[in-house]
């Protein structure tokens, strides 16, 4: 089912970026497939429409459940960052006060690599971050504040 449901991720992935004006042949290097398989996705071939339902249904799931979903689904870590920067509908703007005492924690908790650590303060990435918090979470300081945009 796990295979399923990724494909069903794919699918949602490979349509928005042709919305997006990508090509059959950039799609297919974006979420790392050949062409021939972004061509049976957009002509709706050799998918199941459970599969893309759910799917869907988990790309509505909150910023966090989402990433975990996708985490779980994909075997590799930048695949699911890809799909969830791709698939996410939301944006978000990541601030971090001066309050940052640059202990690292953030940057381990953050799936989506948005968060560097620069002279002893993390730097976030806003088009980066997925608002999944588990940054915030993570901070002794309480100095990152998420905010949907």
């Amino acid at each position: 089912m796990p295979k399923h449901i990724a494909s069903g991720l794919k699918y949602l992935a490979a349509v928005k970026l042709k919305d997006m004006g990508k090509t059959h042949q950039e799609i297919a290097r974006e979420l790392s497939v050949d062409r021939s398989t972004i061509s049976h996705y957009l002509n709706g071939s050799n998918l199941s429409w459970n599969s893309i339902d759910v799917a869907r249904t988990i790309t509505e799931l909150s910023p966090r459940d989402f990433l975990i979903m996708a985490q779980a689904i994909f075997d590799k870590p930048e695949q699911s960052r890809k799909i969830v920067k791709i698939c996410q509908e939301r944006n978000f703007v990541v601030n971090i006060e001066d309050s940052c005492i640059g202990c690292g924690l953030c940057v381990n908790a953050c799936s989506m690599k948005a968060i560097l650590l620069e002279s002893l303060k993390a730097h976030a990435d806003s088009i980066q971050c997925c608002g999944c918090q588990l940054c915030k979470d993570e901070c002794p300081t309480n100095s990152i504040k998420i905010l949907e945009i």
